[in-house]
């Protein structure tokens, strides 16, 4: 069983951008985004004005910084190798997104990085959400690897309309 990692926020973020579940690279690495191929970090460079290759604490301070909370879906799940298509759907357990956004109440719009993340919270996050909670919502195009389907450039301005910074 893989088991992702604990957000990375602050009590000012507006935005959070969520994944599904860390690859393999990421894993090993203990790092969001961590597979070289990955266009999560440069295009979040590019769109909040910080520099993709700092070490990994700089990028996640200026992405925080930057009003920008990552995490996944999925806190747990059975998966083998890193496409989200291996995820064993009846294997997945969501995170509690109801504390989270109780803690970060300055959240207004989720971002999901890709279909899965989109699906996943659909299925297993909204029917634990409170009713009187207003969020708006945004499918972006994936920066995995896996989704090559798409330009360098097209996805940064789907990423730069949704999380301006």
């Amino acid at each position: 069983r893989l088991h992702g990692f604990p957000p990375i926020a602050n009590r000012n973020v507006r935005v959070l951008v969520l994944g599904s579940m860390p690859g393999v690279a990421s894993l090993a690495a203990r790092e969001y985004y961590a597979h070289p191929r990955n266009l999560f970090w440069r295009i979040a460079g590019e769109t909040c004005g910080f520099d993709p290759a700092a070490p990994y604490a700089r990028r996640k301070a200026a992405l925080t910084k930057a009003g920008i909370a990552l995490w996944d879906v999925v806190e747990s799940c059975a998966r083998k190798g890193s496409l989200d298509s291996s995820i064993v759907a009846d294997s997945i357990r969501a995170n509690d997104f109801v504390a989270f956004l109780r803690r970060h109440s300055r959240i207004r719009r989720i971002c999901f990085n890709g279909r899965k993340a989109e699906s996943a919270w659909r299925r297993r996050v909204v029917p634990t959400l409170p009713a009187t909670l207003t969020l708006e919502y945004r499918l972006l195009p994936s920066t995995s690897p896996a989704h090559a389907g798409m330009s360098y450039r097209a996805k940064l301005r789907h990423w730069r309309s949704a999380i301006a910074c």
